[in-house]
């Protein structure tokens, strides 16, 4: 077992999950008991190591004892990336117990990490003398960007190093661009479409079209997430699309789109059902909803682990991130309050920026504090993944009763 998963390991084929499910069936009983209903995969091995599974796990129990794992290190460490090495050195340094768990051998292949082995990976680390990622010399353009990152996101060293190794720009961080992209070339349609680059919630079509978010046309669902490709004017979107290509990207590289993009859309429809329960007579457009709750989860993420984050500049850089989305929201009320141009609908709301900051500061924190670990093992995360759904259905009943109910006087459709 354990030399069908060094020799994977060894020649770096991501298959070998699969060709250790079947080892893992003939290990122990709780092993296999993870193993049962999955496909199990045959892999053709051509590279055999001199390694004797028996002299590292005789009893077939599914572990191994440090002192045999850190001989297998010894002997064949060479073959494998230095920064991997120190990974294993650290698990190996970490467990008081004086053995490693087969298992949380998978998981650090799999780079789905538990919490147990986080602790024991730290606590042997912290054993270990080697130098710091920053100090590597001779990296390419695209190695310095991917360690400009782990800097910027990653509070721990050995989180830094294992991501240096493992990110190979495939797939490269298209979530975010994307939806960058989409955003610039709707306001450009719109510009053109009604001569106006500033402000261009004052003009009478800005709302007419299927996109923005408008109280009397909540029954087209689809508006409470397409609100984001509206912005008010070329300051609206100049200042989202800034801190959403500055944090969003970076996130995007560290933690995926799929987590990166749950935080966000969370955001964008946190913010029109907030805005929609709290301000009941408001339009809403632009993505601040989204771009808040990513800024807010990596602002407060850097401040919980405010020692371990390295990035340069650290506290000048998290002030210019608060001036630009003080300025944002400071924007976002003026217009609010300020006289609308086509009385009686008032001018778009800010509340989808506060309801942005809430997912931030509860699922996205989760999400950016458990790098390359199981959310749905997580109980926070569904601890606040279950009042985010609440939420969600508190504010769909809400739509669909409340405004006949409290008798709201809607602004007429645009």
């Amino acid at each position: 077992m354990w030399r069908t998963s060094w020799e994977n390991f060894m020649r770096g084929d991501n298959r070998f999950l699969s060709g250790l499910r079947g080892a893992m069936v003939n290990s122990s009983p709780a092993v296999a008991a993870h193993a049962e209903g999955e496909e199990i995969e045959v892999l053709e091995s051509t590279d055999v190591l001199p390694v004797a599974p028996e002299d590292y796990d005789p009893e077939n129990s599914g572990f191994i004892s440090t002192e045999r794992f850190r001989d297998l290190l010894a002997a064949h460490g060479s073959e494998l990336d230095p920064h991997k090495l120190e990974v294993l050195l650290a698990l190996a340094d970490g467990n008081a117990d004086g053995k490693i768990c087969y298992q949380d051998f998978v998981n650090l292949m799999s780079n789905k990490r538990s919490n147990s082995f986080r602790r024991a990976i730290l606590q042997g680390s912290r054993q270990l003398r080697n130098s710091a990622l920053r100090e590597e010399v001779g990296l390419g353009l695209s190695r310095r960007l991917v360690r400009h990152v782990a800097y910027e996101t990653l509070p721990r060293e050995m989180d830094r190093k294992w991501y240096f190794d493992s990110y190979t720009y495939c797939p490269p961080p298209w979530l975010m661009l994307v939806i960058t992209i989409a955003e610039v070339v709707v306001f450009m349609y719109y510009g053109l479409q009604l001569n106006r680059w500033v402000l261009q919630v004052s003009s009478p079509y800005f709302l007419k079209g299927p996109l923005p978010y408008h109280p009397q046309l909540r029954a087209q669902a689809w508006r409470y997430l397409s609100y984001i490709f509206m912005h008010a004017g070329i300051e609206h979107l100049g200042l989202n699309m800034a801190m959403q290509l500055l944090v969003g990207v970076p996130l995007e590289m560290v933690h995926g789109a799929l987590r990166i993009g749950l935080v966000y859309v969370c955001g964008v429809l946190a913010g029109s059902l907030a805005v929609s329960v709290t301000d009941m007579t408001a339009p809403v457009v632009g993505s601040s909803g989204g771009v808040y709750a990513l800024v807010s989860a990596h602002l407060a993420n850097v401040v919980m682990n405010w020692s371990g984050m390295k990035c340069q500049f650290k506290l000048f850089r998290m002030a210019m991130a608060l001036v630009c989305m003080s300025v944002e929201f400071g924007r976002a009320v003026w217009l609010r309050f300020y006289p609308p141009a086509f009385p009686p609908c008032p001018n778009p709301s800010f509340v989808a920026h506060l309801g942005g900051v809430a997912v931030g500061l509860t699922l996205g924190v989760v999400v950016l504090q458990n790098y390359e670990q199981r959310l749905q093992e997580q109980s926070l995360f569904w601890i606040f993944f279950s009042v985010y759904t609440l939420f969600i259905l508190c504010g769909i009943f809400w739509n669909i009763f409340a405004y006949n109910l409290l008798d709201v006087k809607l602004p007429p459709p645009p």
